[in-house]
């Protein structure tokens, strides 16, 4: 039986602890290619900005007990995707894993999500697609923190992989997002969400330490988000019932509504 070619990359950058935990785990289903942003790319959504260098440089890594040669791309996350798709593989790759990442990507907040981003990315490809993120207990989202235990969440990258690879979705379900709680252990339940309606990280503007040095847009976690409320969404599910999310994802972005109903009430433009 033929090995599944599995394309794994990032928002984190190729140096992340997670892309590592889920390369060793997806090795176990197939061929892994690993093409990931050269820097830190958190935030870039499904962006393909034009300065990027392009650059696709091999680089070696040591992942558990074997050297892998990686590909770190000078690009977004769903420029890695591009890359690895036309210029490495030169061909589309069963599937697409984009993770593991440092930090939760519910709600509203995916469209800002570079993970996810690269998971869109590959589906409008018509590659199947999995996108996995990991609560943090803190806020730092952007370091590479050895503390943070990347192998429940990548037993779960496995898993879900491993489901894609075997069955067929509906054909809007494009992409799966996986947001894995801190608290999990493999024997965690999931249970299929709908994304929270209210943003998750509230954006604001961060003073400089530094007199002189210009301010800065941050954000934090929303403290009381509506959600949570709501036993249908990944917010609820992930914080409140500690359960693994698995929210399906189409890039069709069309309002669901009556379209010529929405028309008619429009009435006559001047």
């Amino acid at each position: 039986m033929k090995k599944p070619q599995i394309l794994l990359t990032n928002d984190d950058g190729i140096h992340s602890p997670g892309l590592w935990a889920a390369a060793r785990e997806l090795a176990k289903l197939g061929y892994v290619t690993v093409a990931a942003p050269r820097e830190q790319h958190s935030g870039a959504g499904r962006s393909v900005p034009a300065w990027t260098d392009g650059e696709v440089k091999p680089t070696t890594l040591q992942i558990g007990d074997q050297e892998w040669t990686c590909y770190a791309v000078g690009g977004s996350p769903a420029q890695s995707v591009q890359y690895g798709v036309f210029a490495i593989l030169q061909q589309k790759p069963d599937l697409v894993v984009s993770g593991i990442n440092y930090g939760e990507n519910p709600a509203t907040d995916v469209s800002l999500s570079g993970t996810v981003g690269a998971g869109l990315e590959a589906a409008s490809y018509g590659i199947p697609a999995l996108a996995v993120s990991l609560e943090l207990e803190n806020e730092d989202y952007l370091g590479y923190s050895r503390a943070t235990d990347f192998s429940t969440a990548a037993v779960f990258t496995r898993r879900f992989a491993k489901l894609l690879l075997a069955r067929q979705m509906p054909e809007d379900v494009m992409v799966l997002n996986v947001n894995v709680p801190v608290s999990a252990t493999p024997d965690t339940p999931w249970r299929v969400t709908r994304l929270g309606k209210q943003a998750y990280f509230v954006p604001f503007l961060k003073q400089p330490e530094k007199a002189g040095a210009i301010p800065r847009i941050d954000a934090s976690r929303n403290p009381h988000p509506s959600d949570l409320g709501d036993p249908t969404t990944d917010v609820h599910v992930l914080l409140r019932q500690k359960m693994v999310s698995v929210t399906p994802l189409s890039l069709d972005l069309t309002s669901r509504v009556d379209l010529e109903e929405l028309q008619r009430s429009f009435g006559t433009l001047d």
